[in-house]
């Protein structure tokens, strides 16, 4: 009777770890933050967060969206294979912006993570 329970268990402990190995599409970022410094007010800048599939399995983004309508972001439409990299490109229209400004760009994808990833970027207006 004992050795049917270990082997009942072993059985279970393999089938949970080749669970664990099949982990889906993940996403790293090489950067999460960027600062752009002083921009004249009326300055359109824009910075590229690079990103890898670090999964086993086809990476899309869903969806991309900033906290304001100042910062816009552009990302791939097809998916990224595993191993292979993609870049989302963030603009920031300073017009009508001034002094400090930090937003937050919102990650949606396929991932199992249940946190939407999130970039960020800074940049400080002076008067034109």
């Amino acid at each position: 009777m004992n050795i049917k329970y270990s082997f009942v268990l072993l059985l279970a402990f393999v089938q949970l770890t080749v669970m664990a190995q099949t982990k889906g599409p993940g996403i790293e970022f090489k950067e999460v933050y960027f600062d752009f410094g002083d921009i004249k007010q009326g300055a359109v800048v824009e910075h590229v967060f690079q990103f890898t599939n670090t999964g086993d399995s086809t990476l899309l983004i869903q969806k991309a969206y900033s906290s304001c309508g100042c910062t816009i972001p552009s990302f791939p439409k097809e998916g990224i294979a595993p191993g292979q990299s993609g870049q989302i490109t963030v603009k920031f229209n300073s017009e009508g912006k001034m002094g400090l400004n930090n937003k937050i760009i919102t990650i949606l994808t396929n991932t199992k993570t249940e946190v939407p990833g999130r970039l960020s970027i800074k940049v400080n207006v002076l008067p034109k």
